[in-house]
């Protein structure tokens, strides 16, 4: 203590505790890569103080615009699964890997995109160009509306995943009837569990294979 010289365990109890100055918040590198039209809103307070975060446009975006690339950690499996977001996998070296974001440190804003649950509410398509991941808006975005992503045709293939289309416009090309919502035909045998894509599976399973 500076006031009475003394060198004490804890605080001095004549003068009392010091004022504890705490350095300032900075964002998260993926915060930080948000484009100035858009913005990060919390849709929901889980425990713990996590929050459920989702992409919001702050003025019109237009149809064709392209996002990207997705940064991320590549892996031989996920460490980091959350259900409302894309599993991404890409094709390096000829090895195929996931795009992995463990914390808001090792990627950029495209990590808080969710996932379109059906076609009207779809605003982006996600897929991968030499070796890397895009987002590209397949309709005009209003203000205020979350973009919501699924994946393009072809990579729903790559993925092993049913696929979600937008029909709105006569240059739109048609793709084959499917089901409006992801599907989960992709089942554990060693403990049940069921997964939307081959993808999940796979890195599921090497949970099982760790703990032999």
């Amino acid at each position: 203590c500076e006031d009475c010289g003394k060198s004490l365990i804890g605080e001095c109890k004549l003068h009392g505790p010091l004022i504890r100055a705490k350095d300032r918040v900075i964002p998260s590198r993926a915060r930080l890569t948000l484009p100035h039209y858009l913005t990060l809103r919390v849709l929901e307070l889980r425990a713990g103080n996590q929050q459920i975060l989702g992409v919001f446009a702050k003025k019109v975006i237009q149809k064709r615009t392209q996002f990207g690339p997705y940064v991320g950690q590549l892996s031989t499996k996920l460490t980091c699964y959350d259900e409302s977001r894309l599993v991404l996998q890409v094709l390096k070296d000829g090895g195929k890997y996931f795009l992995d974001t463990p914390n808001e440190d090792c990627g950029n804003w495209m990590m808080f995109v969710r996932l379109a649950r059906n076609q009207e509410e779809q605003t982006l398509v996600a897929y991968q160009h030499c070796g890397e991941v895009y987002f590209t808006t397949v309709k005009p975005i209003e203000p205020h509306t979350e973009l919501k992503v699924w994946y393009a045709a072809d990579y729903a293939k790559f993925m092993e995943a049913s696929a979600v289309f937008i029909k709105e416009e006569s240059d739109v090309s048609p793709l084959p009837p499917v089901a409006k919502e992801p599907v989960d035909p992709w089942i554990c045998s060693s403990c049940g569990s069921t997964f939307a894509t081959f993808a999940l599976l796979e890195s599921h399973q090497c949970i099982h294979k760790d703990r032999v």
